[in-house]
């Protein structure tokens, strides 16, 4: 096997790549994986449940001659069943829900060869920004445990950052991608909407705001995932056609010349903390230097208005999953955390008419904020507003509905509005703060043009020197 400093040195391309030449068997690269989730995550709780004997088991019954058999996989404890593996979606009540069929992205996973060690850490219903649950506990950041690893793929964050394994399924639905990639000092793309298919069990998840794929170390990884799983499904109600080529040949050529804006404030002016500052303003100064047309420039919207409507259009959306259910009678509630049993009240009081006043309002807003486009190719933000939180920054078990969105809000002010849009948009990893915490810069995309978001990305990478794995964590 790998010793820990040659493991935590390769990507999913780079360990493929040894196992092809026969440098080491693939089947050692799934045991070093299960080596160091073993020696790391009882420090950090990034891995919620492993199933590491099932996945020795399917290596050692399948072929071994794809390019990713054997390569060390999590797959995320929220919207994505997994054939015989338990999906709880964060919560203690659904703890051992077990479904018979994988979904397309994991069956397309699944198919090139990857190796599912188990899942990765998520909140209750992914509502959190920090991954603290009554199931799981709390999941720490590898740069410093007394921090949060973000939400809500917090799990995948610390397991990547870590260097439990270089790359980890995730979600996003308002940032959960993009924000535990910033504050674990990883790569997290949220692709555009339909580009990664989501069924067979899921129609149209939230409408069109939830999104599929990776918190990664390399770009390279980011666009060989992105070839894996995207492409539409049987029956997808729609989706976005991927290039006809590769992605990760795409990212062997530098975009041309880009038009690109950037901010330093908040959306809605309010300013921000200052390493998130200072890391925007050295990226824009990086990317003049790279040859693109740099200015900053606002995008004119209602920004408050379009987070807190499509963040109650999602938590509206749960009403579905508890139809027939009496609430508040016979403890149907029970089990559930007290903002989960808060969302799910806000969820069954609100009606048909409110939950589709609600879309227009995000359909009015998406499109006054795509007119920026027009002009740009590319937006630079902040990530998040600062490094990650201590532990218990958002709490689950106490206060209103609207006190626990007004503290997401002002921890992550910048991602929402993208998955209301559904626009390409990736967190990279180039700054951290005085005390070594990551720091994260956003860039976005038209819609459809991942191609040139991650082209953009890897002439980034090529010109930075990015945080790497994080030191070895203490309790």
């Amino acid at each position: 096997m790998l010793n820990t400093e040659e493991w935590q040195s390769h990507d999913l391309v780079g360990l493929a790549d040894l196992a092809a030449a026969g440098d080491i068997s693939r089947r050692e690269i799934l045991l070093t994986a299960i080596r160091e989730i073993e020696r790391l995550n009882p420090v950090l709780n990034a891995v919620t449940l492993q199933d590491f004997e099932t996945a020795l088991a399917a290596f050692d019954a399948s072929p071994a001659d794809q390019r990713f058999s054997g390569m060390p996989y999590l797959i995320k404890d929220l919207h994505a069943p997994v054939k015989g593996l338990p999906l709880s979606n964060g919560s203690e009540r659904f703890k051992g829900t077990v479904f018979d069929f994988d979904s397309t992205t994991v069956s397309r996973l699944r198919g090139a060869g990857f190796g599912f060690l188990g899942r990765s850490a998520s909140p209750e219903f992914g509502l959190s920004l920090c991954t603290e649950s009554i199931a799981w506990g709390t999941t720490r950041n590898p740069w410093n445990t007394a921090h949060g690893a973000g939400g809500s793929s917090g799990g995948a964050g610390s397991a990547v950052a870590s260097g439990m394994l270089p790359a980890a399924h995730a979600t996003d639905s308002a940032g959960s991608i993009r924000i535990p990639a910033a504050f674990n000092g990883a790569i997290g793309l949220k692709p555009t909407r339909g580009l990664n298919a989501f069924g067979p069990h899921r129609g149209d998840p939230n409408h069109g705001m939830s999104h599929e794929h990776a918190i990664t170390r390399t770009i390279r990884d980011t666009a060989a995932l992105l070839d894996v799983t995207a492409g539409p499904d049987a029956g997808c109600p729609y989706f976005t056609k991927a290039p006809d080529e590769r992605f990760e040949t795409l990212i062997t050529r530098p975009p041309q010349p880009l038009k690109i804006g950037f901010i330093t404030t908040r959306f809605d002016g309010l300013p921000v903390h200052p390493a998130s500052r200072k890391a925007v303003e050295d990226t824009a100064r990086l990317l003049a230097d790279l040859g693109h047309e740099v200015t900053e420039e606002m995008p004119k919207f209602d920004s408050t208005l379009l987070t807190q409507t499509m963040i109650r259009l999602l938590m509206a959306s749960l009403a579905g999953m508890f139809v027939g259910v009496p609430m508040d009678k016979d403890g149907a509630l029970d089990g559930f955390q007290h903002i989960t049993q808060e969302t799910i009240r806000f969820a069954m009081a609100t009606s048909l008419g409110e939950h589709l006043h609600r879309a227009a309002i995000i359909n009015e807003q998406v499109r006054t904020l795509a007119q920026y486009w027009e002009r740009y190719d590319i937006l630079v933000t902040p990530s998040t507003d600062g490094p990650a939180p201590i532990h218990g920054a958002l709490p689950m078990d106490r206060g209103t509905l609207d006190e626990f969105l007004e503290g997401l809000f002002a921890i992550s002010p910048f991602s929402a509005a993208f998955n209301a849009s559904g626009q390409p948009a990736i967190s990279l990893p180039l700054a951290q703060s005085d005390d070594g915490l990551p720091v994260g810069v956003q860039f976005v995309a038209r819609f459809a043009d991942d191609a040139t978001l991650l082209q953009l990305a890897a002439q980034i990478e090529a010109a930075s020197t990015w945080p790497g794995v994080a030191p070895a964590p203490t309790a």
